[in-house]
């Protein structure tokens, strides 16, 4: 399969670096030559200078022989003419495009078939959004994730000094709750991915993630010690495309919402799009403004703005201010480790988001979903099983699945099972997986010989 990226920016780098891995022909088009050098230097991909709306330029990159063409330069419009030449001119199967005008969105009549016939737009801002109104829904988590149409639920979250759990076996769970249904699929301490098993302990300030029915969320949360009080005051800060979109996200569910916004004329722009919000103009990592704005009674300080150093900043000053949660926007991948240990509640990637999307095409086959999970060391993928499967039909104890890999949910029609060893997958099953990253390549190749699911 070969793949070409247009734009070389956080998203564009870091499909590139995921596609590479996995040993996909890559090439990566920019217009800013010292920026593909870094890309080349950094990933084993091919970098081709020049603008992606130029048929010159794609002509150079392979367009004849590529599969998939990813549009995601800051610019609109360069990204669907660059999936209209690649429609028109090659018929690749697979355009791609980054749509950050907020105005326009996937099911925008622009990119049907009969026009400028691209598969699938992607606005990680809108995303973004998405992923922030999941952790309003549930506090206590620093990550949520959705499989089998949101019925299951994937979710990160630190345990914190004191909590019940700590130095329990994860065997002992069971125990102290007996209509424990909830799988642990991996554990993070120091950094480290540790698969876990019956005999693994619990210890504070590990990082868990939990599959459980969608249902049960906020009763897993309070067994692990996790708040689950819905949010009453919220404020935001940056009132760029991600601070509109959430704060108009927000007023929808009559939650009180403040958003900060340093520069007067966007504040009228903002004054005039939203109807509840109340807009201040000034600057959000400023402790006189916060503490002027009640920061101590503050459920949610949220900060989105164009500045990580700012967002990360705003937010410790928030938290040490007395907000109960804050979340803060981080693009780049090196500032997430950081920002956690630091006691910021929850981060949000846009980038994760565009990735996890991309993923999904490809991955070949039934493969419904690919999210990649903490800085992509791991991914949960959602698949259907097929009849033909090796592995429909067979308990688990005795099926021998790459080392790493734990099935996290079935969704079996209307029921939700969290498996165990006797647990058996049944063909149209929609099955969640964790995998590290380091095993995804054993994975697919179990898939491909055994399940038939690519090809």
């Amino acid at each position: 399969m070969k793949v070409i990226i247009i734009g070389a920016g956080e998203v564009g780098y870091h499909i590139a670096d995921s596609l590479s891995r996995e040993g996909i022909d890559t090439v990566v088009i920019d217009r800013n030559e010292e920026r593909l050098h870094e890309v080349s230097e950094m990933l084993d991909v091919q970098t081709v200078l020049g603008s992606g709306s130029s048929p010159e330029v794609l002509k150079r990159a392979g367009m004849v022989q590529a599969e998939m063409v990813i549009a995601v330069t800051d610019s609109d419009e360069t990204n669907m003419i660059a999936c209209l030449l690649a429609s028109t001119q090659c018929r690749i199967p697979i355009r791609i495009a980054r749509i950050r005008n907020v105005e326009l969105n996937g099911d925008c009549s622009l990119f049907g078939t009969d026009r400028l016939n691209i598969d699938l737009c992607i606005n990680p801002e809108r995303e973004a959004v998405n992923n922030v109104m999941d952790l309003l829904e549930f506090p206590g988590a620093a990550e949520v994730f959705s499989f089998a149409g949101g019925r299951i639920r994937l979710l990160g979250f630190q345990i914190d000094q004191g909590a019940a759990v700590i130095g329990k076996k994860l065997s002992d769970l069971r125990a102290m709750e007996s209509d424990f249904k909830v799988l642990i699929t991996a554990i993070v301490r120091s950094d480290k991915f540790i698969v876990p098993s019956g005999v693994s302990v619990i210890e504070d300030g590990d990082y868990l993630f939990a599959v459980t029915d969608a249902t049960r969320v906020r009763e897993l949360l309070r067994f692990f010690g996790k708040d689950t009080e819905p949010p009453r005051r919220i404020i935001i800060i940056g009132g760029g495309n991600t601070g509109m979109m959430l704060a108009e996200a927000i007023e929808k569910r009559n939650i009180a919402v403040k958003l900060i916004e340093k520069k007067h004329g966007q504040c009228e722009i903002l004054a005039s799009r939203l109807e509840k919000t109340v807009i201040l103009c000034g600057d959000g990592t400023s402790q006189e403004l916060l503490r002027e704005e009640n920061i101590e009674e503050t459920d949610f300080f949220i900060a989105v703005t164009n500045d990580e150093e700012a967002n990360i900043l705003g937010a410790l000053l928030a938290k040490q201010l007395g907000a109960r949660k804050v979340i803060s926007l981080i693009n780049r991948i090196d500032y997430i480790p950081l920002v956690s240990r630091v006691g910021i509640d929850g981060v949000i990637n846009p980038r994760h988001a565009a990735i996890s999307r991309i993923l999904h095409y490809i991955r070949k086959g039934k493969v419904i979903s690919a999210t990649p999970l903490r800085d992509e060391k791991a991914e949960a993928f959602e698949f259907v099983a097929l009849e033909t499967s090796d592995i429909t039909d067979r308990p688990f104890k005795e099926i021998h699945f790459p080392r790493g890999i734990i099935v996290g949910a079935i969704c079996r029609g209307e029921e939700i099972i969290i498996p165990d060893g006797n647990s058996v997958i049944r063909p149209g099953d929609h099955v969640v997986i964790f995998t590290p990253h380091s095993a995804i390549g054993e994975l697919e190749k179990l898939l491909t010989v055994k399940l038939e699911y690519f090809g």
